[in-house]
């Protein structure tokens, strides 16, 4: 099983996911809503071969805490302004 890679840039009423494979593939692209059940459902699928998900967000934990529950590996991520 090849692992995948998610990331999730959350916004204030939905949320980017995006699922990639080893070579950076996209293998899943979405917008849905910022409701935990809909963005868990999204990715529920890939979650066996998930190796964690990265959300951009600056302040909203509820998201990185709501997947760990749900079964899915994930962190906060934030952009860097150079």
């Amino acid at each position: 099983m090849k692992p995948l890679y998610g990331g999730i840039d959350l916004h204030a009423n939905n949320s980017l996911i995006v699922v990639l494979d080893d070579q950076d593939q996209i293998v899943f692209r979405k917008r849905v809503p910022n409701q935990l059940e809909k963005l868990l459902q999204a990715l529920a699928s890939y979650a066996p071969q998930l190796h964690g998900v990265v959300v951009e967000s600056t302040y909203n934990y509820w998201l990185v805490a709501g997947l760990m529950d749900g079964g899915v590996s994930g962190a906060l991520g934030q952009h860097r302004r150079d």
